[in-house]
């Protein structure tokens, strides 16, 4: 009886977890690039009230036992990621990316962290950099495999303002200044000038193994092995869409039923406790 009081709580609990998961993926809807949460359940460990025998030989009419086994409840057993791609809505905005396919943008805060993201708006800041939404800069790559931020330069090397910029499904980057000149770039530390400059996609080998960080931004873990090498247009399988973003992979059909079982779930396992305390307080009142 007090297993089944166990049972119950341990059932609230994880239930909880798992309606705290949908929450959030119902939260964020509309986030750009946000992918939706899965909690997976698992049975705990078992108390073994009968062991298991084998028949004894000779004997007439004896055969084996099966185990008798008493489970103490439910645990979470991990909160999955679905990588899945998510809808694309057009924004007609140059400096809107969506990623159509496996990859990742990366991004470099100011203390030279890196951090990965599906969440393509970006921007150019007053040193011509190419930033996202809070100031990091985005990873490209030049023609000479130079990998690094992306900055628009005039031919001298300084800073220029873009007039007009083009990035293509491959993306390579053209950039104009007011004037209809061709601009160049500085890649990362590289002070050489490139005529030409790509968006640099990331891969890994489990993406669903990597960190959620807040802010629509990802961390490498030891599950999600080692980001590969740039991709650029030589080698990307996936491509960049200009004036689209990939919103949210969130199924509001998927997450209302999750949220109904959920609810459900979380009423069986208190009415397991209420008839388990019912059940004691009978025990107690034996002795009456």
């Amino acid at each position: 009886m007090i297993r089944s009081l166990f049972a119950g709580v341990a059932g609230m609990k994880n239930h909880q977890i798992r309606m705290d998961v949908i929450g959030n993926n119902i939260s964020n809807v509309n986030t750009v690039g946000f992918k939706s949460q899965r909690a997976n359940f698992q049975d705990m460990v078992y108390q073994m009230i009968k062991s298991p025998s084998a028949p004894t030989q000779g004997t007439s009419g004896a055969g084996s036992v099966n185990p008798s086994q008493v489970g103490t409840g439910v645990i979470v057993a991990g909160i999955g990621t679905n990588m899945e791609q998510g809808p694309l809505q057009g924004t007609g905005r140059t400096l809107d990316l969506a990623i159509q396919g496996n990859g990742f943008f990366q991004v470099k805060d100011a203390s030279n962290r890196t951090l990965y993201t599906r969440n393509g708006i970006f921007f150019i800041d007053k040193n011509g950099f190419l930033v996202d939404s809070n100031g990091n800069l985005l990873t490209g790559k030049g023609t000479d495999n130079t990998t690094g931020s992306i900055q628009f330069v005039d031919s001298s090397g300084y800073a220029a303002v873009v007039g007009s910029i083009n990035i293509g499904k491959d993306g390579k980057i053209t950039a104009y200044d007011t004037a209809g000149t061709q601009l160049k770039f500085k890649i990362g530390s590289n002070t050489n000038l490139v005529d030409i400059a790509y968006i640099a996609l990331f891969t890994f080998p489990n993406p669903e193994g990597l960190k959620k960080v807040g802010q629509n931004y990802f961390e490498e873990t030891v599950a999600s092995g080692g980001a590969g090498d740039p991709l650029d247009n030589t080698n990307m399988s996936s491509e960049i869409d200009s004036g689209y973003l990939e919103m949210s992979n969130v199924d509001l059909t998927d997450e209302f039923t999750n949220m109904i079982t959920t609810q459900r779930g979380y009423q069986a396992n208190a009415r397991v406790i209420t008839v388990s305390d019912t059940m004691l307080e009978e025990l107690i009142n034996l002795k009456r």
